[in-house]
C-alpha cells in the first residue's frame, strides 16, 4: 500500500441465502417440537390429571369388557402414576398408545375395530 492510498472500508457481511433458509427451517422445527410438548386434547373431555380420567380414557379406547378393564385400571393406577402431570400426559395419548401403555403392544384398540 502506498502513502496516498487508504484502506478500503470494511464490507458488511450479509448472511448467505442458505443460512437464512437453514435458520427458518430450524425455527420451524423448534416450534413444532415445542408445540408437540404441549398437552392438548382437541376432542372429547378435557384432561383431568386423575386416575378416574385416565381410566375413562383407557376404557374409551379399548373395546371389550369395560367394567373389568375399568376396575383393574382404577386398582393399578395409583401405583403406576405418581402425579397429576403424568396422568394428564397419559390422558393426552392417542388411543393406540394409551392401550399399548397399559396392555402391551399386542393389544387391540377401539380405533382398530371401527
Amino acid at each position: 500500500m502506498t502513502r496516498n492510498q487508504h484502506p478500503a472500508p470494511p464490507r458488511s457481511r450479509r448472511p448467505a441465502p442458505r443460512s437464512a433458509l437453514a435458520a427458518a427451517a430450524l425455527g420451524l422445527a423448534l416450534a413444532a417440537a415445542i408445540s408437540g410438548c404441549v398437552v392438548q386434547r382437541f376432542a372429547g373431555s378435557s384432561l383431568t390429571g386423575t386416575c378416574d380420567g385416565a381410566c375413562a380414557h383407557y376404557v374409551q379406547c379399548k373395546p371389550g369388557h369395560a367394567d373389568v378393564d375399568r376396575r383393574r385400571c382404577v386398582a393399578e393406577c395409583p401405583d403406576v402414576f405418581s402425579d397429576r402431570d403424568s396422568l394428564m400426559a397419559y390422558e393426552s395419548l392417542a388411543c393406540d398408545d394409551a392401550v399399548e401403555y397399559v396392555d402391551g403392544s399386542a393389544a387391540k384398540t377401539a380405533a382398530h375395530h371401527r
